[in-house]
């Protein structure tokens, strides 16, 4: 059963392209996340291992990039359900620019109970810390 978990849309104070720079190489992408839900941080540029807080392990890859458009992660090695996660960044004008994150998963209906409310807050939380960041 396809799960579908979205962002509110975000103001960022920069560019597109500086947030396209920012989440289109892991290395780069290690301290958007929250500290308090992310633990055991590791990154190569298109490859990504962290622990989430009562989620557990999540592997990511790069799997799409649209240059100052969108970034589409995809599950990396063992993973409970199979996911893609995906951020849209649009430059509405200069320093001002719109984000959304969006999880599509695969998960069986025991599966979704258990964890959907906290990927809709993964992911609330990842748009939130996008949009905060400091570029």
């Amino acid at each position: 059963m396809e799960a579908k978990y979205e962002s509110a849309i975000k103001v960022v104070r920069t560019s597109a392209d500086a947030i396209y720079t920012r989440l289109s190489n892991f290395k780069n992408f290690g301290n958007v996340f929250p500290p308090d839900k992310i633990s055991n941080w590791s990154a190569t540029e298109d490859t990504c291992r962290f622990t989430v807080d009562k989620i557990g392990e999540i592997g990511l890859r790069i799997v799409d990039r649209i240059v100052n458009n969108t970034v589409k992660y995809g599950a990396d090695g063992d993973s409970r359900f199979d996911f893609n996660l995906w951020v849209q960044m649009k430059e509405v004008a200069p320093y001002d620019s719109r984000i959304k994150v969006t999880l599509k998963a695969n998960l069986n209906p025991m599966i979704k109970m258990m964890v959907g409310s906290k990927l809709q807050t993964f992911v609330d939380g990842l748009a939130d810390a996008i949009s905060r960041y400091q570029y």
